[in-house]
């Protein structure tokens, strides 16, 4: 499989055009949500960009299903709060998936005739999309395409000893 590298200078980029993007959109979060461990360095960065604070949120179903549940997120979000939901690549979508069951399922009482405000109080950004994920970005740096050429992206915070 290929490996495709990101340095720094082309993670700074990436995260300024989704910035940008955003920015272009008029739709402005209150609050940047970083998964942790790939989508923490780009939420950082974007929220230091629009001056508003950031909050991790583990969701790591790849390396061994890790995921936890703030509650407090969601009812945020129904109250209001526009909140920005960053990782590294939305891949396969599972980890966005995972986020709407579980922010739907956290306020199911407090939803009656409404639906989740997702598109008004909740974006995703990555840094890449796949295009072949089940799940979209709305707002991303760069974009790829899985199933028409495998490949593994690396970015500056993998494999950094083997390139210092």
């Amino acid at each position: 499989m290929r490996k495709i590298y990101i340095d720094n200078d082309h993670l700074k980029y990436y995260v300024l055009k989704i910035a940008r993007d955003i920015e272009r959109s008029g739709w402005i979060p209150d609050q940047i949500v970083g998964i942790g461990r790939g989508g923490l360095t780009p939420a950082v960065l974007l929220s230091h960009w629009f001056n508003v604070p950031m909050v991790s949120l583990d969701v790591s179903l790849r390396d061994g299903g890790n995921t936890e549940s703030n509650c407090w997120l969601p009812e945020d979000i129904m109250a209001g709060q526009k909140n920005l939901v960053v990782d590294d690549i939305n891949d396969t979508g599972a980890t966005f998936a995972w986020i709407r069951e579980d922010w739907e399922s956290s306020v199911a009482g407090i939803l009656t005739n409404s639906a989740f405000p997702w598109r008004d109080n909740v974006r995703f950004a990555s840094v890449v999309h796949n295009l072949a994920s089940r799940e979209n970005s709305d707002y991303s740096g760069m974009e790829t395409n899985k199933a028409v050429e495998p490949s593994w992206i690396v970015f500056p915070w993998e494999e950094w000893w083997t390139r210092a």
